[in-house]
């Protein structure tokens, strides 16, 4: 008889149903508006505290237009890799622009940013050398370096000392690439930059920022992590990704001319995947140059995220190490977290979950994110919500855990 142990595996994956009967499944909401500080779900205008779009450009007329007059010239995909046929001109110019922008000699377009760490990541350590991880690396560089076929060694978070005993294990004549996010994507904290280099040089290793979340809001108009720190030639490579500040799709990474080249015809995710269309390419274009011209959303940026810590720190939210847009209230309970999200959309706030595996259950947490765009007024309304949910579900209590098996 046939034992189909595929289809077992998956009939006894049941963690969603579970919450689906509780009533707080809180994934793939159903958005049907353009991403802004409001939006509608079920036809209700809900406010968006849940977003990446840092800068709020995504419905910004002027990265509108760039994406329609692309469309009008080029259409609407390239339909082949950047390695044969999927190269334009316009995806050159953005290579420019970008290299430019984050201070490195060159740099190369991905159709994501999540293929740019695939493709980054796994082909320039080799066999017998070194990647070098925080423990609370985004998913896309943990599985990057599960590609390669280097060892992958793990430090405690943001913990220098344990960084210098990990470096200190490895070979001296052997590659050692350190890969860090500039700022971490549910803390909301920063890289130890500076003394990351100063470990680097010590101990003759390379280091990688991932900026994703650093991009746009960080540095000299938005330049990213190393930008903000003034050691943007002593890191080696830079990562970013178009899905946040830049409002569109794709990824890319900068270095010198003579990694460019090696990773331009050995970087499989880039070779082997289609090209970002035209359309994505000119509003990222759009985006870059209304950042630099007026760099004032980020101050608006920044004005909101003081603004806004200050405000749930006052309604009774621990928000960890956060000192970026990206703020976690921290409410170590799962199904707590689950009820909060819930209760705060039919309330008129979108906010997201973090909860177990992808933490530990004592660690779940709230994903709060700004915009440049939000009011004070949208803020002060999302804190007021949030802080009167969590004291009636007991957030503010020394909570039992409740974790889902």
């Amino acid at each position: 008889m046939y034992n189909n142990l595929l289809k077992q595996k998956m009939a006894a994956y049941d963690v969603p149903q579970k919450v689906m009967d509780m009533g707080l499944y809180p994934f793939f909401r159903t958005i049907e508006s353009e991403q802004d500080t409001v939006v509608k779900i079920q036809g209700k205008d809900v406010m968006m505290f849940g977003s990446n779009s840092y800068l709020g450009l995504t419905n910004h007329p002027f990265l509108k237009e760039a994406s329609m007059k692309a469309i009008k010239k080029y259409g609407s995909g390239c339909a082949g890799s950047r390695f044969l046929n999927g190269t334009l001109d316009i995806h050159l110019e953005l290579e420019e622009k970008l290299s430019a922008y984050v201070g490195k000699e060159a740099s190369l377009v991905f159709s994501t940013g999540f293929q740019v760490n695939l493709g980054v990541i796994s082909s320039i350590p080799g066999r017998h050398d070194y990647v070098i991880l925080d423990d609370l690396d985004h998913a896309c560089i943990i599985d990057g370096a599960r590609l390669s076929f280097a060892r992958v060694l793990k430090y405690s978070h943001n913990d220098m000392a344990d960084l210098e005993k990990t470096l200190s294990k490895c070979d001296a004549d052997k590659i050692k690439l350190i890969v860090i996010d500039g700022v971490f994507s549910m803390e909301g904290d920063i890289a130890k930059l500076p003394e990351i280099i100063d470990l680097a040089r010590k101990y003759n290793a390379n280091v990688m920022v991932d900026d994703a979340h650093g991009l746009g809001v960080l540095g000299h108009h938005g330049a990213g992590t190393a930008s903000h720190f003034g050691l943007t030639d002593e890191v080696d490579l830079i990562m970013g990704t178009f899905s946040k500040s830049l409002a569109s799709i794709g990824g890319f990474i900068a270095s010198d001319k003579v990694t460019i080249n090696y990773l331009k015809h050995n970087a499989r995710s880039l070779i082997f995947s289609a090209s970002i269309a035209p359309a994505n390419a000119a509003s990222v274009i759009a985006a870059l140059d209304l950042i630099q011209s007026n760099p004032s959303i980020i101050d608006n940026l920044w004005d909101n995220t003081r603004y806004a810590l200050q405000a749930l720190k006052n309604a009774g939210f621990d928000t960890g190490h956060s000192v970026t847009p990206i703020i976690p209230l921290l409410i170590r309970d799962d199904f707590k977290t689950f009820q909060l999200t819930k209760m705060a959309l039919e309330n008129g706030v979108f906010v997201n979950p973090v909860v177990s595996p992808a933490v530990p259950s004592t660690s779940s947490l709230i994903r709060y994110s700004l915009m440049a765009t939000h009011t004070k007024e949208q803020i002060d309304r999302s804190v007021e919500v949030l802080s009167s949910i969590a004291r009636k579900i007991g957030v503010f209590d020394n909570p039992s855990v409740y974790e889902l098996s």
